[in-house]
């Protein structure tokens, strides 16, 4: 016997839900996040929303393109506060949707407060970060004991679409054996001369994951000093994420998708590695 799921809260008019969709492969959704889509009467997604989950949208509910995409003719994030202000004013049951988790470099905040300004009551559902759900199913875990305690989550630009200059860069690479970048392809050389400057080793691990999660995802390992020349050379898209550090090896025993697909995994995969470390 399966189970009865568990009662979740209904959308009502008038009201807003801004809601993690995970990193793309439906099945990361939330219980939460499904149940609003399939109440919400109008759906305002990002770009980074997949058709697969759009697909999970009540029938007849309308959908919006909200999307940002750098370098590229998008909606001001003010015209997008406004919208659903206005949309959940006119007795709409509203569900924000984007990519990844609200919170997590995703200007849900922004928009919340721009409903708390206009007393537009709203939800917070959260979802997987990509950060973490892409890089999973990259077989890349973010923390293993053996290689790291601390793992820093950083954007690859800042609100002018520039690499945040803001960041102590020395004292990231000196602090963290593990970076996590979204966003990073555009200014990935930049970024790698600001690590490369402050200390970290040229042969650092590095992997790019292209479309993380989706059927579309693709998995470049390279290093720190050759990250850009490989990502340029082998036309890699965005959206990326980019991770640093020793945890790129264990993808050589955690690639559970390459598996699938008859990859052989290696169940020792930092072996050689502590055997230096030993002599």
């Amino acid at each position: 016997m399966s189970a009865r799921l568990p009662d979740l809260p209904e959308l009502e008019p008038g009201w807003v839900w801004l809601v993690g969709a995970g990193p793309g492969e439906p099945g990361l959704l939330t219980l939460a996040a499904h149940h609003a889509l399939g109440q919400a009467d109008v759906v305002v997604y990002d770009a980074l929303v997949g058709e697969g989950v759009l697909a999970l949208a009540r029938p007849g509910a309308e959908l919006q393109f909200a999307g940002k995409r750098g370098g590229r003719p998008s909606p001001k994030q003010a015209d997008i506060s406004r919208r659903l202000v206005q949309l959940a004013r006119d007795g709409q049951r509203v569900l924000r949707l984007k990519g990844g988790d609200p919170f997590v470099f995703g200007r849900g905040g922004e928009e919340a407060l721009a409903l708390v300004e206009a007393g537009v009551p709203f939800r917070i559902v959260p979802g997987i970060s990509a950060g973490i759900g892409g890089l999973a199913y990259a077989g890349i875990p973010v923390t293993h004991r053996e290689t790291n305690s601390v793992v820093t989550f950083l954007t690859g630009h800042n609100l002018t679409g520039k690499v945040p200059d803001d960041l102590d860069w020395p004292a990231i690479a000196r602090g963290s054996p593990v970076i996590v970048i979204y966003m990073a392809l555009k200014h990935l050389e930049h970024i790698a001369g600001r690590l490369l400057a402050a200390g970290r080793a040229p042969d650092e691990p590095v992997a790019i994951v292209s479309k993380a999660s989706t059927e579309d995802q693709w998995v470049l390992e390279t290093s720190l000093a050759r990250c850009h020349g490989d990502a340029t050379a082998e036309g890699i898209e965005p959206p990326c994420l980019v991770v640093v550090g020793r945890v790129v090896e264990l993808r050589k025993g955690l690639d559970w998708l390459g598996a699938l697909a008859g990859r052989v995994l290696d169940p020792d995969p930092l072996k050689s590695k502590r055997g230096k470390a030993a002599g």
